[in-house]
């Protein structure tokens, strides 16, 4: 699935999956979940934000990393991430192929949650 980070200013502040991809791959059953990030594994807590109206994660390991990735770019708009499920309440982090990235961003460069680009 295609997610991209959450950025005021320069700051990092979470990882926006959207509404539809955690109707789609999380259940509500997960109080956490875990994240491969390139050699380094952590574990994030999902609260009830999460399925209400915040789909988002929000963990300062996770968002250092964001930074890290989000430095190594262009400097432009934050680089679309791909979020793999590896397992029950495992996923794998990194950039997204532009290919499966590309459709879910409308002409002004802004993230499109149409349920029908859902990856």
């Amino acid at each position: 699935m295609v997610v991209i980070s959450q950025v005021i200013g320069h700051r990092v502040t979470g990882l926006y999956v959207g509404a539809n991809n955690v109707r789609r791959f999380f259940p509500r059953r997960m109080t956490q979940i875990e994240i491969q990030l390139d050699h380094l594994r952590i574990e994030c807590g999902l609260g009830p934000a999460f399925w209400r109206d915040r789909p988002e994660i929000d963990d300062p390991r996770l968002c250092l990393w964001l930074e890290s990735k989000q430095r190594n770019g262009n400097g432009h708009a934050p680089p679309p991430m791909e979020l793999t499920p590896s397992g029950n309440d495992s996923f794998i982090l990194g950039l997204a192929k532009s290919e499966n990235a590309s459709s879910h961003f409308d002409e002004a460069g802004d993230f499109n949650e149409d349920p029908r680009l859902d990856d």
